[in-house]
């Protein structure tokens, strides 16, 4: 019992760490294409690519995980 509630806190924390991620990402491309720089566009790229990856882990994973 206990070890599935920590299970349960682990993928609300992750969910949490990807979508501000990707969301950190958003605003980086944004603020790249605001002010032309093309650094701030491949780092926000990144993060957001990073932020996305995350949460379709966590769904697949969790689709797995019902199947099995």
């Amino acid at each position: 019992m206990a070890f599935s509630q920590a299970v349960d806190v682990l993928k609300i924390l992750v969910t949490a760490i990807g979508a501000g991620l990707g969301a950190w990402g958003v605003i980086n491309l944004l603020e790249g294409y605001g002010n032309d720089n093309p650094e701030r566009n491949h780092r926000g790229i990144k993060q957001l690519m990073a932020g996305g990856i995350v949460l379709i882990g966590l769904k697949t994973n969790s689709a797995i995980c019902h199947v099995l």
